[in-house]
């Protein structure tokens, strides 16, 4: 289950997204959040499935890839599916069996929040797919830049969150290190009820916690050691520019945006 998990993880390939400016990715990310919120029907969300899937063959990113992150959500996303479906009480009721009382509005909130959810993690999952951890701090830093004669640490907060994005693949695989260690000295992650699936978790949260305090006190460690003094006379290897590509992207979610606009009017 560790390795389906794609939020955090590079995707070091050469494609027409990854050579966007980090700063556009971001923003567009931000307009596509807003997008799926504005989808209110199955036609809209098969719209922005096929943008999804464009956008991840333009990236050379494979759709199973993204597909493939959802997976350690399944409770989360059934858990959602569950709680609006039959705690909705509003509408016409489907089905009414005991204390088992279906709406037509608890279903199509179901629906429409689960798959909100998805495309949500899907969204978020191309971005750091196609944009280093560096380059993302270095977008983060940029737009955020204009609040620094307010005093906002906005360096500080790009580097936090660069190195937490960063961690994210060494984390897990500290995590399967672990987990296997346990196995191999009888520890069962599998069978029993809930409580003693969380129970047996405690031998692995314990190490796993001690090892990311320790990375975290080395690497602060090692840039005090190189005198880190934040964003004061910071160079950078890459200038970033906003190019002719930047502004196609953009188009491309104005349209998305557009249609989204249309469908609704019209259905």
């Amino acid at each position: 289950m560790l390795k389906n998990i794609t939020m955090g993880q590079y995707y070091p390939v050469d494609s027409f997204v990854h050579r966007l400016d980090p700063r556009i990715k971001i923003v567009l990310t931000i307009a596509f959040i807003v997008a799926v919120f504005m989808v209110h029907s199955l036609v809209g969300y098969a719209i922005v499935l096929g943008f999804v899937y464009l956008t991840s063959r333009m990236a050379n990113i494979p759709f199973r890839m993204l597909t493939k992150g959802l997976k350690p959500l399944r409770f989360i996303l059934v858990l959602t599916f569950l709680l609006n479906l039959f705690f909705s009480t509003e509408g016409t009721t489907l089905i009414r069996l005991g204390f088992i009382h279906i709406t037509h509005q608890g279903l199509s909130q179901a629906v429409h929040y689960s798959l909100r959810l998805m495309f949500l993690v899907v969204g978020t999952s191309l971005l750091t797919l196609t944009t280093s951890p560096i380059m993302l701090s270095d977008g983060i830093e940029m737009l955020l830049s204009p609040l620094k004669r307010f005093h906002f640490p906005a360096h500080e907060l790009g580097m936090m969150m660069s190195i937490a994005l960063r961690f994210i693949p060494t984390l897990l695989e500290e995590t399967d290190k672990i987990q296997k260690a346990q196995m191999a000295r009888g520890a069962d992650f599998e069978s029993g009820n809930l409580l003693q699936r969380a129970k047996a978790m405690v031998p692995l949260l314990v190490p796993l916690f001690v090892s990311a305090f320790r990375r975290a006190g080395d690497l602060a460690m090692a840039m005090e050691a190189r005198c880190y003094h934040g964003g004061e006379h910071r160079t950078r290897l890459r200038v970033l520019k906003i190019t002719q590509k930047d502004f196609i992207a953009c188009a491309a979610m104005a349209g998305l945006i557009l249609l989204i606009v249309v469908e609704g009017i019209i259905l």
